[in-house]
């Protein structure tokens, strides 16, 4: 019996060296390391608040070449896309009936010199005797009166000639500016009225024209900038009228694709600034679909926290919506594989 306990009293010394061991050892596996890498305290910031528009690409007016009289379109020398120049001759307008009112007036203008000649020989013959005494002073002032009403004929007559080939002539379609021809769609042989547009022609210099809701008209202004096809520009003109609630403001955009005329386009305006978490996006990992990003805990714990961004302006960067808030800090470190 006392051979037994002594065997007990020898263990319990090394069962408690061994227990001690053992428990040294657990604290050591459950100590956390951060991981080394870039670090990010997130604090709020002032950036631009930005609101997705639509756009047109379109220039700053628009000018069409009309139909002056009425007629059958004889023919049209351009087509959709087409440069044109101020003053180019682009169709030609006939109306037939002016033809025959040239050929009428023509031939009264011809019947009034022949009246116009016969009143001069009656007046050359009636001074003659009017200076040998046979005529009165009185019949010699008849004969110049029927003279200069002859003549006033035959220049009544060569005017009104005069004025339908002047109308003729307008039956010239003449590009009214510069710029190239967005639409002729009226075939060659068609009737025409006068006012009827023949072909529609840009004028002015390329500018993206925003459609913008009303509630936005105290917030964007001259100067405003705007993004588009990665194309940085600014607002130029504010158009002071509401249309089915929007306004419309014309952004100048050097670079911009200008073959398309017409084309819509999506846009972001500056309407003002507010605060948000900015952080690159290295700090961001996406793993099937869903975006985290890993924090540090006062303690030094890592903790992965699943949240929602949104692209900024600023390449690289992007903006935290929810999930984490001011003040957490941040560790950029790879996605698992």
């Amino acid at each position: 019996m006392v051979r037994h306990r002594t065997l007990i009293l020898l263990a319990l010394p090394a069962a408690l060296a061994l227990g001690g061991c053992g428990s040294k050892e657990a604290v050591d596996t459950t100590r956390v390391v951060a991981p080394a890498g870039p670090r990010l305290a997130l604090r709020a910031v002032e950036t631009t608040e930005w609101k997705e528009v639509g756009a047109e690409l379109t220039t700053t007016d628009r000018a069409d070449a009309r139909a002056r009289i009425p007629g059958v379109l004889e023919s049209l020398t351009v087509r959709k896309g087409d440069m044109v120049r101020k003053g180019q001759v682009i169709g030609h307008i006939v109306d037939t009936r002016l033809a025959y009112e040239g050929s009428a007036y023509g031939a009264q203008a011809a019947a009034a010199q022949a009246q116009a000649v016969q009143a001069q020989a009656e007046l050359a013959r009636i001074r003659y005797l009017y200076d040998n005494g046979v005529y009165a002073k009185a019949r010699l002032d008849q004969a110049q009166a029927g003279a200069a009403a002859a003549r006033a004929q035959v220049a009544a007559a060569r005017a009104q000639q005069s004025a339908v080939g002047a109308v003729a002539g307008q039956g010239a379609v003449v590009a009214p500016a510069d710029g190239r021809v967005l639409t002729a769609d009226i075939p060659a042989g068609s009737a025409v009225t006068p006012g009827m547009s023949i072909a529609g022609i840009t004028a002015g210099p390329l500018v993206l024209r925003l459609d913008l809701p009303e509630s936005l008209a105290g917030k964007v202004h001259v100067g405003s900038r705007v993004l588009a096809d990665g194309v940085a520009g600014a607002v130029t003109k504010v158009y002071p009228s509401v249309q089915a609630g929007q306004i419309s403001a014309d952004v100048a955009m050097p670079g911009l694709d200008g073959s398309l005329i017409g084309r819509r386009v999506a846009a972001r305006i500056a309407i003002g600034t507010r605060t948000a978490l900015i952080v690159p996006r290295t700090f961001v990992t996406t793993r099937y679909g869903i975006d985290y990003v890993t924090v540090i805990a006062k303690d030094g714990q890592l903790s992965t926290v699943p949240v929602q961004i949104t692209p900024t302006a600023e390449s690289g960067k992007v903006e935290i919506l929810s999930g984490v808030g001011s003040g957490d800090t941040l560790v950029a470190r790879a996605s698992p594989r």
